[in-house]
């Protein structure tokens, strides 16, 4: 059960799965600049947005936002990559076309009964994030989770 102050909801989330670029990608390597390449730079950033339906749409919007991953990572492949690391620390997207993570996820709860907790820092981030077992590394794993 999450919490806020004044506000409790249940967050259900089905397991991961890895989102595939929805066509071929090349197969390289391509080794990041030298100010992407920073040790301090060596970790994940927690985001979440929040988008609001259109025209009151009942429609499921994870296999919508599944294919406009898949669709877009063909032509931004490298997303779909992995890091590795090279001689003398340097690291490079491997692009493997693997794909990123996607955690599919329900709560009960309106976007509007949150109110101005949606402004940073908003209290129930901890709650609405997921933490996928193994994926917190930078190396060898999915490089963006949705």
């Amino acid at each position: 059960m999450a919490s806020s102050p004044t506000l409790q909801f249940t967050v259900r989330r089905k397991p991961a799965v890895l989102v595939a670029p929805a066509g071929p990608t090349p197969r390289e390597l391509k080794p990041l600049s030298d100010i992407d390449d920073q040790d301090g730079l060596r970790f994940h950033v927690p985001v979440i947005y929040f988008f609001r339906r259109h025209g009151g749409q009942d429609d499921d919007p994870a296999p919508v936002l599944r294919n406009a991953i898949a669709t877009a990572l063909v032509n931004y492949y490298p997303l779909a990559g992995r890091l590795r690391e090279l001689e003398g620390r340097k690291l490079a997207v491997h692009c493997t076309g693997e794909g990123v993570l996607f955690v599919e996820a329900d709560a009960d709860v309106h976007l509007d009964q949150f109110g101005a907790s949606l402004l940073p820092p908003f209290p129930c981030l901890d709650e609405l994030l997921f933490d996928v077992p193994g994926s917190s590394d930078i190396l060898h794993a999915p490089l963006i989770h949705f």
